[in-house]
Protein backbone atom coordinates (compact mmCIF):
# COMPACT_ATOMS: atom_id res chain seq x y z
CA UNK A 1 0.00 0.00 0.00
CA UNK A 2 1.15 3.24 -1.16
CA UNK A 3 0.56 7.45 0.57
CA UNK A 4 -1.62 9.12 -1.81
CA UNK A 5 -0.75 13.43 -1.00
CA UNK A 6 -3.34 15.62 -2.93
CA UNK A 7 -1.33 18.01 -3.90
CA UNK A 8 -3.80 21.19 -4.56
CA UNK A 9 -3.24 23.94 -7.16
CA UNK A 10 -5.03 27.31 -7.41
CA UNK A 11 -5.30 28.72 -11.26
CA UNK A 12 -2.77 25.84 -11.83
CA UNK A 13 -0.17 26.95 -9.46
CA UNK A 14 0.86 25.03 -6.05
CA UNK A 15 1.69 27.34 -3.03
CA UNK A 16 3.46 26.94 0.17
CA UNK A 17 0.95 24.12 1.62
CA UNK A 18 0.80 22.07 -0.78
CA UNK A 19 4.58 21.87 -0.67
CA UNK A 20 4.49 21.09 3.18
CA UNK A 21 1.72 18.48 2.63
CA UNK A 22 3.73 16.84 0.17
CA UNK A 23 6.89 16.89 2.69
CA UNK A 24 4.48 15.37 5.20
CA UNK A 25 3.38 12.72 3.08
CA UNK A 26 6.93 11.68 1.81
CA UNK A 27 8.13 11.72 5.20
CA UNK A 28 5.18 9.49 6.37
CA UNK A 29 6.05 6.96 3.38
CA UNK A 30 9.14 6.77 4.76
CA UNK A 31 8.30 5.91 8.28
CA UNK A 32 5.82 3.21 6.74
CA UNK A 33 8.38 1.75 4.45
CA UNK A 34 5.97 2.18 1.63
CA UNK A 35 6.18 5.11 -1.41
CA UNK A 36 4.49 8.43 -1.63
CA UNK A 37 2.47 9.43 -4.67
CA UNK A 38 1.21 12.96 -5.20
CA UNK A 39 -2.12 13.20 -7.57
CA UNK A 40 -2.45 17.01 -9.27
CA UNK A 41 -5.77 18.42 -10.85
CA UNK A 42 -5.37 21.03 -13.88
CA UNK A 43 -1.98 21.81 -12.31
CA UNK A 44 0.49 23.89 -14.79
CA UNK A 45 3.55 21.91 -13.60
CA UNK A 46 3.45 18.61 -11.63
CA UNK A 47 7.74 17.95 -12.36
CA UNK A 48 8.30 20.58 -9.51
CA UNK A 49 6.42 18.11 -6.44
CA UNK A 50 9.96 16.53 -6.97
CA UNK A 51 11.82 18.80 -5.38
CA UNK A 52 9.85 17.62 -2.19
CA UNK A 53 10.31 13.83 -2.67
CA UNK A 54 7.70 12.92 -4.76
CA UNK A 55 8.89 10.09 -7.52
CA UNK A 56 5.26 9.59 -9.03
CA UNK A 57 2.34 11.95 -10.03
CA UNK A 58 -0.84 11.18 -11.16
CA UNK A 59 -2.46 13.71 -13.39
CA UNK A 60 -6.22 14.52 -13.56
CA UNK A 61 -6.73 17.06 -16.91
CA UNK A 62 -10.02 17.97 -17.62
CA UNK A 63 -12.23 20.86 -17.92
CA UNK A 64 -14.93 19.70 -15.62
CA UNK A 65 -12.60 20.59 -12.64
CA UNK A 66 -12.38 24.17 -13.29
CA UNK A 67 -15.31 25.06 -11.76
CA UNK A 68 -15.31 23.11 -8.07
CA UNK A 69 -17.02 20.60 -7.11
CA UNK A 70 -16.67 18.66 -3.99
CA UNK A 71 -18.11 15.21 -5.10
CA UNK A 72 -16.02 15.32 -8.56
CA UNK A 73 -12.37 16.09 -6.23
CA UNK A 74 -13.58 13.45 -4.02
CA UNK A 75 -14.40 11.17 -6.81
CA UNK A 76 -11.29 11.80 -8.98
CA UNK A 77 -9.14 11.41 -5.49
CA UNK A 78 -10.47 8.04 -4.96
CA UNK A 79 -10.04 7.05 -8.44
CA UNK A 80 -6.67 8.18 -7.30
CA UNK A 81 -6.05 5.90 -4.38
CA UNK A 82 -7.68 2.65 -6.18
CA UNK A 83 -4.67 3.49 -8.97
CA UNK A 84 -2.09 3.93 -6.42
CA UNK A 85 -3.05 1.26 -4.31
CA UNK A 86 -3.09 4.10 -1.75
CA UNK A 87 -4.98 3.42 1.92
CA UNK A 88 -3.29 6.74 3.22
CA UNK A 89 -4.35 10.50 1.60
CA UNK A 90 -2.50 13.40 3.18
CA UNK A 91 -4.40 16.71 2.20
CA UNK A 92 -3.73 20.17 3.11
CA UNK A 93 -6.46 22.34 5.44
CA UNK A 94 -7.48 24.78 2.76
CA UNK A 95 -12.07 26.03 2.18
CA UNK A 96 -11.90 23.41 -0.95
CA UNK A 97 -10.87 20.52 1.03
CA UNK A 98 -12.72 21.01 3.69
CA UNK A 99 -15.96 21.10 1.61
CA UNK A 100 -14.99 18.02 -0.19
CA UNK A 101 -12.86 15.78 2.85
CA UNK A 102 -15.72 14.20 4.63
CA UNK A 103 -17.60 13.29 0.93
CA UNK A 104 -13.71 11.39 0.44
CA UNK A 105 -14.07 10.15 3.88
CA UNK A 106 -17.86 8.60 2.87
CA UNK A 107 -16.77 7.35 -0.77
CA UNK A 108 -13.48 5.91 0.48
CA UNK A 109 -15.08 4.37 4.01
CA UNK A 110 -12.00 5.61 5.48
CA UNK A 111 -11.47 7.44 9.10
CA UNK A 112 -10.59 11.24 9.15
CA UNK A 113 -8.42 13.33 11.47
CA UNK A 114 -7.94 17.13 10.78
CA UNK A 115 -5.74 19.88 12.40
CA UNK A 116 -3.24 16.93 12.24
CA UNK A 117 0.62 18.48 12.87
CA UNK A 118 3.01 15.64 13.44
CA UNK A 119 3.94 12.15 12.00
CA UNK A 120 1.83 9.60 13.51
CA UNK A 121 3.32 8.00 16.80
CA UNK A 122 2.29 4.91 15.88
CA UNK A 123 1.16 3.20 12.56
CA UNK A 124 0.02 0.48 14.34
CA UNK A 125 -2.19 1.17 16.02
CA UNK A 126 -2.78 4.39 13.40
CA UNK A 127 -2.54 7.42 16.05
CA UNK A 128 -1.71 11.11 15.30
CA UNK A 129 -1.71 14.13 17.79
CA UNK A 130 -4.06 17.05 16.36
CA UNK A 131 -5.24 19.91 17.76
CA UNK A 132 -9.10 20.42 19.09
CA UNK A 133 -11.63 22.74 21.38
CA UNK A 134 -10.21 25.21 18.61
CA UNK A 135 -6.82 24.81 19.20
CA UNK A 136 -7.15 24.88 23.10
CA UNK A 137 -6.23 21.35 24.12
CA UNK A 138 -4.47 18.33 21.93
CA UNK A 139 -5.30 14.84 21.62
CA UNK A 140 -4.05 11.62 20.27
CA UNK A 141 -6.54 9.82 17.70
CA UNK A 142 -6.76 6.90 16.42
CA UNK A 143 -7.75 6.31 12.73
CA UNK A 144 -9.05 2.38 13.20
CA UNK A 145 -10.59 1.84 9.57
CA UNK A 146 -8.59 0.45 7.01
CA UNK A 147 -8.07 3.76 4.81
CA UNK A 148 -7.34 6.65 6.65
CA UNK A 149 -7.48 10.70 5.73
CA UNK A 150 -4.88 13.05 6.98
CA UNK A 151 -5.24 16.94 6.86
CA UNK A 152 -2.46 18.58 7.40
CA UNK A 153 -2.94 21.56 9.46
CA UNK A 154 -1.48 24.78 7.68
CA UNK A 155 2.07 26.04 8.59
CA UNK A 156 2.63 22.80 11.34
CA UNK A 157 5.24 20.68 9.67
CA UNK A 158 7.34 22.74 7.54
CA UNK A 159 9.03 22.24 4.30
CA UNK A 160 11.74 19.44 3.57
CA UNK A 161 13.11 19.55 -0.09
CA UNK A 162 14.83 16.07 -0.92
CA UNK A 163 14.75 16.68 -5.21
CA UNK A 164 14.22 13.88 -7.41
CA UNK A 165 13.34 13.15 -10.63
CA UNK A 166 9.16 13.26 -10.46
CA UNK A 167 7.25 10.97 -13.85
CA UNK A 168 3.78 12.20 -14.51
CA UNK A 169 1.02 9.80 -15.04
CA UNK A 170 -2.23 10.39 -16.65
CA UNK A 171 -5.38 9.38 -14.94
CA UNK A 172 -8.41 9.39 -16.89
CA UNK A 173 -11.09 11.29 -14.73
CA UNK A 174 -14.05 13.62 -15.29
CA UNK A 175 -16.33 15.18 -13.20
CA UNK A 176 -19.76 13.84 -13.32
CA UNK A 177 -21.70 15.95 -10.74
CA UNK A 178 -24.36 18.21 -12.66
CA UNK A 179 -25.99 19.73 -9.40
CA UNK A 180 -23.37 22.17 -9.29
CA UNK A 181 -23.10 24.63 -11.52
CA UNK A 182 -20.06 28.12 -10.96
CA UNK A 183 -21.81 30.81 -12.59
CA UNK A 184 -18.86 33.31 -11.20
CA UNK A 185 -16.05 33.82 -9.22
CA UNK A 186 -14.56 36.53 -7.27
CA UNK A 187 -11.05 36.09 -6.57
CA UNK A 188 -9.25 38.04 -3.63
CA UNK A 189 -6.35 39.93 -4.73
CA UNK A 190 -3.13 40.57 -2.70
CA UNK A 191 0.91 40.56 -2.57
CA UNK A 192 0.59 37.69 0.01
CA UNK A 193 -2.04 35.02 0.96
CA UNK A 194 -3.15 34.84 4.18
CA UNK A 195 -3.73 31.23 4.41
CA UNK A 196 0.64 30.99 3.18
CA UNK A 197 1.62 33.74 4.82
CA UNK A 198 4.35 33.65 7.75
CA UNK A 199 3.39 37.28 8.82
CA UNK A 200 0.29 38.36 9.33
CA UNK A 201 -0.86 42.12 10.33
CA UNK A 202 -4.33 42.44 11.69
CA UNK A 203 -6.78 44.67 12.77
CA UNK A 204 -9.88 45.62 14.41
CA UNK A 205 -12.53 48.09 15.30
CA UNK A 206 -10.30 50.07 16.81
CA UNK A 207 -9.02 51.19 13.57
CA UNK A 208 -12.29 54.14 13.90
CA UNK A 209 -13.05 53.30 9.71
CA UNK A 210 -11.26 51.91 6.45
CA UNK A 211 -9.72 55.00 5.69
CA UNK A 212 -6.87 54.48 8.34
CA UNK A 213 -5.73 50.60 6.87
CA UNK A 214 -3.39 52.31 5.44
CA UNK A 215 -0.61 52.32 7.91
CA UNK A 216 -1.69 48.23 8.23
CA UNK A 217 -1.24 47.78 4.63
CA UNK A 218 2.22 49.70 4.69
CA UNK A 219 3.15 47.84 8.01
CA UNK A 220 2.16 44.43 6.35
CA UNK A 221 4.16 45.58 2.99
CA UNK A 222 7.68 45.85 4.90
CA UNK A 223 6.91 43.18 7.07
CA UNK A 224 6.06 40.95 3.49
CA UNK A 225 2.89 40.24 5.46
CA UNK A 226 -0.10 39.43 4.30
CA UNK A 227 -3.33 41.83 6.20
CA UNK A 228 -6.47 40.12 7.95
CA UNK A 229 -9.28 41.94 9.89
CA UNK A 230 -11.60 40.92 12.77
CA UNK A 231 -15.47 39.44 12.27
CA UNK A 232 -16.71 42.70 12.64
CA UNK A 233 -14.39 44.42 10.58
CA UNK A 234 -15.68 42.41 7.27
CA UNK A 235 -19.20 42.15 8.08
CA UNK A 236 -19.27 46.22 8.17
CA UNK A 237 -17.77 46.58 5.17
CA UNK A 238 -14.48 48.12 6.41
CA UNK A 239 -12.39 44.67 4.62
CA UNK A 240 -13.61 42.21 2.69
CA UNK A 241 -14.41 38.77 4.18
CA UNK A 242 -11.70 36.78 2.81
CA UNK A 243 -9.53 38.23 4.96
CA UNK A 244 -11.55 37.85 8.58
CA UNK A 245 -9.68 35.71 10.42
CA UNK A 246 -11.48 33.28 13.76
CA UNK A 247 -13.67 30.89 14.44
CA UNK A 248 -16.14 31.41 11.51
CA UNK A 249 -13.34 33.11 9.13
CA UNK A 250 -10.22 31.45 8.20
CA UNK A 251 -8.11 29.51 10.35
CA UNK A 252 -4.35 30.71 10.61
CA UNK A 253 -1.30 29.68 12.13
CA UNK A 254 1.70 31.98 11.04
CA UNK A 255 5.29 32.69 12.56
CA UNK A 256 4.33 36.03 13.74
CA UNK A 257 0.43 37.92 13.86
CA UNK A 258 -0.27 41.15 14.90
CA UNK A 259 -3.42 41.91 16.75
CA UNK A 260 -3.94 45.83 16.42
CA UNK A 261 -7.08 47.48 17.92
CA UNK A 262 -8.18 43.58 18.01
CA UNK A 263 -10.26 43.65 21.33
CA UNK A 264 -9.60 39.65 21.20
CA UNK A 265 -13.01 38.05 21.82
CA UNK A 266 -12.86 34.24 22.32
CA UNK A 267 -14.04 33.60 18.34
CA UNK A 268 -11.13 36.03 17.05
CA UNK A 269 -8.90 34.11 18.99
CA UNK A 270 -9.94 30.52 18.27
CA UNK A 271 -8.31 31.39 14.99
CA UNK A 272 -5.22 32.79 15.30
CA UNK A 273 -4.39 30.84 18.81
CA UNK A 274 -1.77 28.53 16.73
CA UNK A 275 0.34 31.20 15.51
CA UNK A 276 3.95 31.00 17.01
CA UNK A 277 3.82 34.57 18.11
CA UNK A 278 1.41 36.98 18.95
CA UNK A 279 2.05 40.75 18.99
CA UNK A 280 -0.58 42.92 20.84
CA UNK A 281 -1.92 47.11 20.07
CA UNK A 282 -4.25 48.05 22.21
CA UNK A 283 -4.92 50.93 24.11
CA UNK A 284 -7.59 48.96 26.76
CA UNK A 285 -4.78 47.19 29.37
CA UNK A 286 -7.75 44.50 30.22
CA UNK A 287 -8.11 43.27 26.66
CA UNK A 288 -8.34 39.73 26.16
CA UNK A 289 -6.17 39.64 23.44
CA UNK A 290 -3.63 40.09 26.27
CA UNK A 291 -4.14 37.06 27.66
CA UNK A 292 -3.35 35.29 24.18
CA UNK A 293 -0.53 37.47 22.87
CA UNK A 294 3.12 36.37 23.66
CA UNK A 295 3.90 40.38 23.35
CA UNK A 296 1.72 43.58 24.13
CA UNK A 297 2.07 47.14 23.46
CA UNK A 298 -0.59 49.06 25.78
CA UNK A 299 -1.11 52.21 23.05
CA UNK A 300 -2.53 54.09 21.08
CA UNK A 301 -2.41 52.10 17.12
CA UNK A 302 -2.03 55.74 15.15
CA UNK A 303 0.75 56.16 17.56
CA UNK A 304 2.41 53.04 17.64
CA UNK A 305 2.05 51.40 14.05
CA UNK A 306 3.86 54.62 12.63
CA UNK A 307 6.78 54.12 14.94
CA UNK A 308 7.02 50.57 14.30
CA UNK A 309 7.04 51.32 10.90
CA UNK A 310 9.69 53.92 11.02
CA UNK A 311 12.03 51.73 13.44
CA UNK A 312 11.56 48.82 10.62
CA UNK A 313 12.74 50.79 7.78
CA UNK A 314 15.65 52.07 9.73
CA UNK A 315 16.67 48.29 10.57
CA UNK A 316 16.12 47.24 6.83
CA UNK A 317 17.95 50.52 5.58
Amino acid sequence: MSILIYAESWEGKFKKSTYEAVSYGVELAKQMGTEAVALTINAESDEELGAYGVSKVLKVSDASFDGFSPNNYAAAIKAGMENAGANVVVLNTSSNVRSFAPALSYKANASMASGVSALPKSTSPFVVYKKVFSNKAAADVELKKDNKLLVLANNSFGLIENSVSATVESLDVKGEDSRIKVVSRDIASGKVNLMDAEVVVSAGRGLKGPENWTMIEELAEELNAATACSKPVSDIGWRPHSEHVGQTGKNISPNLYFAIGISGAIQHVAGINSSKVIVAVNTDDEAPIFKAADYGIVGDAFKVVPELIEKIKELKG
